[in-house]
């Protein structure tokens, strides 16, 4: 019953923010934008932090767009989808795994993606360990962040390419920590990292690829843009068009931030498409996080 009572309130919710926004935006023509539009970037917890990473960027996207772009905070990725529901939030900045539990949960649309050449997972073992594939990690511990698609879903994907059930083949320890010292000192046999952040972790502890190896990669799906299904149609369609005409500013805008640098260095915007993040929920599934989807 409960469940049923939450499902009627969120849909009354979202038919109560179609009806406003359908009749605000029906006065506008055919692909003009709205006066204002609210952006969120899903893994900024707090006003700060938009404006000290993102700030350039939304800056950027409201030369691009012609017309004024607002942060709109929240909490959590989980937090952006009743705002999108609501008529609160125009467009996310999201990673895959929070792509797909807005596109669950809200009807979010892909817009652009943010194209990361060496967004990829990596599974590090110590150099000397018996450890030489995934398959050998049956039965072993891996260190992984929960939730991080290149730390936890992307880990996920390597194992079960390798055969590995991740409900039963292998513990998996939670760690929000960005550190090789659960492997250097034998807690766990294996870590997940996103690539760059594996390189950076070696630069500042001083380690050598030698002493802690790579021993699978898997490309991840790219970062991408959302936007509001009560948008229409011509409006989306005409962001679209705007970023990816003009999207060096954009990415300038990006890399102006040092704390952004390396992550999205060489990055480009292209096209996105749902199809793309299949894997993300086939890992969702696996691990037994249906909700999610």
């Amino acid at each position: 019953m409960i469940r049923r009572r939450r499902f009627l309130w969120s849909s009354l919710l979202f038919l109560a923010g179609c009806t406003a926004t359908t009749q605000t935006r029906s006065l506008q023509s055919a692909g003009q934008l709205p006066q204002k539009l609210r952006l969120t970037v899903t893994d900024a917890t707090d006003s700060e932090e938009l404006e000290r990473n993102y700030g350039a960027f939304r800056s950027a996207l409201e030369e691009v767009l012609g017309t004024e772009v607002e942060f709109f905070p929240v909490k959590n990725y989980v937090e952006a989808a009743p705002a999108m529901i609501e008529g609160q939030l125009d467009i996310a900045w999201a990673g895959p795994s929070e792509y797909v539990v807005l596109k669950a949960r809200a009807q979010a649309i892909p817009l652009v993606a943010i194209a990361r050449p060496k967004f990829r997972s990596v599974l590090v073992v110590r150099a000397d360990s018996d450890i030489r594939s995934p398959a050998d990690l049956k039965g072993k511990t891996i260190e992984a962040r929960l939730g991080s698609t290149s730390s936890h879903i992307g880990v996920m994907k390597i194992l079960m390419n390798a055969g590995l059930d991740p409900q039963q083949a292998f513990e998996v320890a939670m760690s929000g920590r960005h550190t090789l010292q659960g492997v250097k000192n034998g807690e766990v046999d294996a870590r997940g990292f996103a690539q760059h952040r594996y390189e950076k972790v070696l630069q500042e502890e001083g380690l050598s690829p030698s002493d802690y190896s790579i021993i699978a990669e898997l490309p991840l799906p790219n970062d991408l843009l959302v936007v509001n299904p009560l948008l229409d149609p011509d409006q989306i369609a005409t962001m679209q068009s705007r970023i990816l005409q003009n999207q060096d500013p954009l990415i300038q805008a990006i890399l102006s931030v040092e704390s952004l640098a390396a992550k999205f260095s060489g990055s480009m915007l292209e096209p996105a498409e749902d199809k793309d993040y299949e894997m993300i929920r086939e890992v969702y599934r696996a691990i037994g996080q249906v909700d999610f989807l």
